[in-house]
């Protein structure tokens, strides 16, 4: 796969992570996909497979009312790893554990890889 096909998947990752449609996201994902999110060097979520990030990314949804990832720079590491800079803003639908309430916003400044096997998404780490 060449980088273009590379980029325009991420893209439609993007755009359909940005408009809350899981069904968008998972269409170019591979059926044994890993995801985790690292926050503050530590991971604090991990999917294997297609169904348990399907469970999570909906799951997700009901956390924000709005959400808009925006891709920074782009960082082709090898053949089949691509690494995104991205800039993250959501207002929350409801409260969290931390302490911030429903109606604020968060952002965030990250990467995400995205790890390729033939034409599909293998692995996703997001990192913020």
């Amino acid at each position: 796969m060449n980088k273009a096909e590379q980029r325009s998947i991420i893209e439609k990752y993007v755009e359909a992570y940005n408009s809350f449609d899981t069904s968008a996201m998972l269409n170019d994902l591979h059926e044994q996909v890993v995801f985790q999110n690292i926050s503050g060097g530590e991971v604090n979520l991990k999917t294997k497979g297609k169904a348990a990030f399907r469970e999570q990314a909906e799951a997700a949804k009901n956390y924000f009312s709005e959400r808009q990832q925006t891709i920074t720079h782009w960082e082709y590491v090898s053949s089949d790893l691509v690494r995104i800079g991205i800039t993250y803003r959501g207002v929350l639908a409801v409260d969290l554990p931390s302490g911030m309430k429903a109606g604020e916003t968060l952002e965030l400044t990250g990467s995400s890889e995205f790890r390729f096997r033939g034409q599909q998404i293998i692995g996703i780490v997001d990192e913020s």
